[in-house]
């Protein structure tokens, strides 16, 4: 599966794997590998809310689609006998599409970043410092675009944060940001 992409998300055009990450069970454990790094069926379970077996066949499944694989061994920490799990890319990316999978996989991602707001909203927001509270942002700007600027503007935004993406080591100081981007077409006026 080839990440050409400026954040080397995993592009997703397969129907098949559009509904099989539409699974919340699936998306959860996707997001968490996506953010925490390599983790046995075990170490997730409590995390997707769900029994380590179901978990174990829901990785072979993610990894049946190319979405998650075996951790190198130098990167997986603990036990060597247990099966520890990597995800392919940072993140994934879908088409929206007129497709009934892409239609269900984009619905589970709106619903599963509404649930990250609020938790971030809820636990996180109230025990940060002001310099934080300061530069955590919301915006809502409507703007007219043509598809094709659209896509150039989402481009554009891909080239700003590749740097961000890709380094090494992160410098003193840096936090984990989620950043939730929507692109919402209204209805023409």
């Amino acid at each position: 599966m080839s990440l050409t992409n400026p954040l080397g998300d995993v592009p997703l055009t397969d129907p098949q794997a559009m509904r099989a990450l539409a699974h919340p069970v699936r998306l959860a454990i996707l997001s968490f590998l996506q953010r925490s790094g390599p983790a046995t069926a075990t170490t997730l379970a409590p995390q997707v809310n769900a029994t380590p077996s179901v978990v174990s066949w829901h990785l072979r499944h993610l990894a049946g689609f190319g979405l998650v694989t075996d951790a190198d061994p130098a990167d997986a920490p603990g036990d060597r006998r247990q099966r520890w799990w990597v995800a392919v890319g940072k993140g994934f990316r879908i088409e929206a599409t007129d497709d009934p999978a892409a239609q269900l996989l984009a619905d589970q991602m709106y619903e599963a970043g509404l649930a990250q707001v609020s938790s971030w909203m809820t636990d996180v927001r109230p025990t940060l410092p002001p310099e934080w509270l300061r530069t955590a942002g919301l915006s809502n700007t409507r703007v007219a675009l043509t598809a094709d600027e659209l896509a150039a503007l989402d481009e554009a935004i891909d080239q700003l944060l590749a740097p961000y993406v890709h380094r090494e080591t992160p410098p003193d100081g840096a936090r984990p940001v989620r950043i939730l981007r929507h692109f919402m077409p209204l209805e023409e006026s």
